[in-house]
């Protein structure tokens, strides 16, 4: 039986995003491996048949003995394992897992998720991430990306210019998330669906909740996300005051966006925002930051809108010129995000991509 090795920093996004791959491999007859931290959603995905590895990482902190310690525990685990191909998704699997892969010579296939902060800022760190990615994926089968300008800047500085492929993000089910009535327009519900962090957006998020129901007191805001940083206590207040809903890690986003009319990420940094996608996909228009990841989720002005990045006015602006429109605009908009992803994000295409490179 070939075995196929999965690294990821997080089960939640194999689960949420990459579950249709995993049972595509089972139902062809792959043993299927998972090397991720612990999480609640590990016990689903080893219901699907896929074999579980605890290796533990830090997903936002550098540490070099940590990091060093990642490596040789993925090196054990292809020497156990021996798979006939590893997929990795992020950072530090990408970069690690690749180098750990070196020696085996173990096709290896990584998917660039995003750039983020760390690798565009060009300081010291960033250099030294480059150099560390040239290392790694000198010898590589393929690396996935998620929008053209993330790919553009690995050919740039000639990391895997000739292996380098394009995919539409992690797709997104249309089978699962399929278009839900729109809800009535008494109250506007908007809703932020992320991890709790600054890069996403959730600083100028809240800004702009003050600024919308200072005019326009019939709306409501939703948070969707566990707490990457600390703004458990500004939610808390927040919450009390009635300014915004938080409902924490939501298992199943089809209940909370069946109440929605808008799906609003101000985020600073995406690969391909699933979080749109799955949003679109219900029928919900959306309002995000026009940045590679974001932008290409939507048409401005007729499935959503794009704001500045970083500007809570606009945010605040565009939430207002949502709230303005009449309840059928609304309704069309969202009809209108369906088709868009619909014609061109089924995930199904990010499935067969990567069965060709298991054929390949």
């Amino acid at each position: 039986m070939k075995k196929v090795l999965i690294l990821a920093n997080h089960a939640i996004t194999i689960y949420n995003f990459r579950l249709e791959l995993v049972r595509r491999l089972v139902q062809d007859g792959y043993e299927v491996h998972l090397s991720a931290p612990y999480s609640e959603r590990i016990e689903d995905i080893v219901k699907e048949k896929c074999i579980y590895h605890d290796i533990e990482l830090e997903r936002r902190k550098t540490n070099p003995l940590k990091d060093y310690k990642l490596i040789r525990e993925y090196k054990k685990l292809i020497k156990e394992i021996q798979p006939d191909i590893i997929f990795s998704y992020t950072i530090k699997p990408n970069i690690y897992g690749a180098a750990a892969a070196k020696k085996s010579k173990t096709p290896f296939v990584a998917n660039v998720t995003g750039l983020g902060s760390a690798v565009e800022s060009g300081n010291l760190l960033s250099k030294l991430i480059i150099l560390m990615y040239k290392f790694a994926f000198k010898n590589v089968q393929t690396v996935f990306f998620q929008n053209e300008k993330n790919m553009e800047f690995f050919k740039n500085r000639k990391i895997a210019a000739d292996r380098a492929k394009l995919l539409p993000g992690s797709g997104v089910n249309l089978q699962h998330f399929t278009p839900l009535e729109y809800p009535e327009d008494k109250t506007v519900n908007f809703v932020f669906i992320s991890r709790i962090m600054k890069e996403k957006g959730i600083e100028e998020f809240l800004s702009a909740v003050k600024l919308v129901r200072d005019k326009y007191p019939n709306t409501q805001f939703h948070i969707c996300g566990f707490c990457e940083e600390t703004y458990e206590d500004t939610l808390k207040q927040m919450q009390e005051s009635g300014e915004v809903v938080y409902h924490g890690l939501v298992k199943d986003m089809r209940e909370i966006l069946k109440d929605m009319h808008c799906v609003v990420l101000p985020s600073y940094h995406e690969g391909m925002s699933n979080v749109l996608l799955e949003g679109a996909a219900t029928a919900r228009p959306l309002i995000a930051s026009d940045i590679p990841g974001c932008r290409e989720t939507m048409i401005d002005g007729e499935t959503g809108y794009l704001v500045k990045v970083q500007d809570k006015d606009d945010l605040a602006q565009k939430m207002i010129q949502f709230v303005e429109l009449p309840h059928n605009t609304k309704k069309e908009m969202g009809l209108r995000a369906r088709k868009y992803v619909e014609e061109r994000f089924d995930r199904q295409i990010v499935v067969e991509a990567y069965m060709n490179e298991i054929n390949s």
